[in-house]
């Protein structure tokens, strides 16, 4: 079965850093579009940055230039640095693994969350 594990997530206070891992496992990784979605308690789930099979990435404005989605094919991982973390960050952050044509979705694969709190 297609796994995808979260890592990395805690508790930092604001200006800090994570990391957030996404291992994947029994999937063709390079052919899949990675993404990460947030979800704060009473908000809708937001796309946060997503990179392309070529490695092109993407992100919402909030998190432009403080966070940074890139993959590693080799390892077959997806990672999001986040830096200068704000109160409003804090959120589940789950890990989206997308394989798509024009027409549909051929695959689709979500990970478990890791919990990301910003806090002083």
């Amino acid at each position: 079965q297609v796994q995808l594990v979260e890592s990395g997530g805690g508790l930092v206070q604001p200006g800090g850093s994570l990391r957030l891992s996404c291992a994947t496992s029994r999937m063709t990784f390079s052919i899949y579009a990675m993404a990460w979605y947030r979800q704060a308690p009473g908000k809708q789930r937001e796309l946060v940055a997503s990179i392309t099979t070529g490695g092109s990435a993407n992100y919402t404005d909030s998190v432009k230039g403080r966070f940074t989605i890139s993959r590693d094919n080799a390892k077959n991982t997806v990672y999001l640095q986040m830096n200068s973390l704000k109160p409003e960050d804090t959120a589940a952050y789950f890990c989206n693994a997308n394989w798509r044509t024009l027409q549909r979705t051929i695959a689709d694969y979500w990970g478990q969350g890791t919990q990301v709190t910003v806090s002083s």
